[in-house]
């Protein structure tokens, strides 16, 4: 039978978000329900409210998320009830150009739930993301669960879903960073900090973390940051270049996605160097540089789709390596909240004063 659970829910362009009560149908074929313990408060959860991805209210919010498998639809073999999943975007599809030419990271016909959720009306859901996870079941494609190890903590386990995959794939996948290379990451929230930890990760020697906050350049040294320049007091291309022997770095990171930022990446990189976007631009910003420079430059200029994960591979990774103590991914929550918390949250990110806000939905993710 359908469920009524109770969930965030985006209604209009630029309004406050509203608990309300969702109908959440039964799994269909190769769709599974799961039960959410606990949901990240990510940056394009906002774009969405304010409408900068699409139109297509209302919004069923939330997508960095963790939880267990509770309802299976005819056929799914993915995964069994009772398995913690985190939930993924990119349910890699094995049959479109990208995946057949050995690509999957690229999957250009990724898998949704083909059943919508519902207001009690019958209005049809946008999830977001195709995902819609805060709310305390929600329905998706079963190869958008990737199983990790069921003893994580649920509310740092759902940010591997987006935001830390994002940062942390942007540096040892897009990039790649490799072992002895120099990298700086401009923008150190959540993303920009994940990068930084990649970038650790994979063997640089030397990380510099760019931001305006001198709160968040500190959050930054505690991921791995070697060196720090305040954006607000210190011309970034400059000191990049200062702080690597005037070359500037083999790797820079755009964690900001504005023209202006990634200017300064293209910019500051060594000859021959590689500037990664991951921030995600809004639809209206515009990157103008001279083809000559370009050219003159070399090296390469890349975008980074979701870390150019794939989940299977990387979640279990990333969990992994926060059990082992070699990555502290429990950093990233800054705070607990629950369902009517979310709207706040969105406050304290425009103020900088956390990471990730974390709706948690029940006791295992407390």
């Amino acid at each position: 039978m359908p469920q009524e659970v109770r969930a965030v829910v985006a209604l209009a362009k630029g309004e406050p978000v509203t608990v309300t009560t969702i109908v959440v149908p039964d799994p269909g074929p190769g769709e599974v329900v799961v039960r959410v313990q606990a949901c990240g408060v990510c940056h394009t959860d906002l774009h969405y409210r304010e409408g900068g991805i699409s139109a297509d209210f209302p919004f069923l919010l939330g997508h960095e998320a963790a939880g267990l498998v509770e309802t299976l639809g005819e056929g799914v073999t993915h995964v069994e009830v009772g398995d913690f999943v985190i939930l993924n975007w990119r349910a890699v599809c094995g049959r479109c150009r990208a995946c057949r030419r050995g690509r999957p990271w690229y999957c250009f016909s990724t898998f949704n739930a083909a059943q919508k959720m519902t207001l009690q009306d019958g209005t049809a859901l946008s999830p977001a993301l195709g995902i819609g996870a805060f709310a305390e079941k929600t329905l998706v494609h079963e190869g958008q669960c990737t199983k990790v190890d069921p003893t994580a903590d649920p509310a740092a386990a759902g940010l591997v879903g987006c935001g830390v995959m994002a940062g942390w794939g942007a540096a040892v996948n897009t990039a790649p960073v490799t072992a002895g290379d120099t990298v700086a990451v401009i923008g150190c929230g959540g993303v920009g900090d994940a990068a930084i930890a990649g970038a650790v990760f994979a063997g640089a020697r030397q990380v510099i973390a760019v931001d305006m906050d001198d709160r968040k350049l500190t959050w930054a040294r505690e991921f791995g940051a070697t060196d720090t320049v305040n954006a607000q007091t210190e011309e970034v291309v400059a000191r990049l270049r200062e702080l690597t022997g005037g070359v500037g770095p083999d790797v820079v990171i755009d964690a900001v996605g504005s023209p202006q930022t990634f200017r300064q990446a293209f910019d500051a990189r060594d000859l021959a160097g590689t500037a990664v976007l991951v921030g995600v631009p809004s639809p209206t910003a515009a990157f103008e540089v001279p083809l000559i420079e370009v050219f003159g430059h070399g090296g390469q200029v890349k975008s980074s789709w979701y870390g150019d994960c794939l989940p299977e591979r990387d979640f279990p990774l990333l969990v992994d390596l926060w059990q082992q103590g070699r990555f502290a991914l429990d950093r990233f929550v800054s705070e607990r909240i629950a369902l009517d918390g979310v709207e706040g949250a969105f406050d304290k990110m425009h103020e900088g004063g956390v990471l990730r806000s974390v709706v948690v939905l029940d006791r295992a993710g407390s």
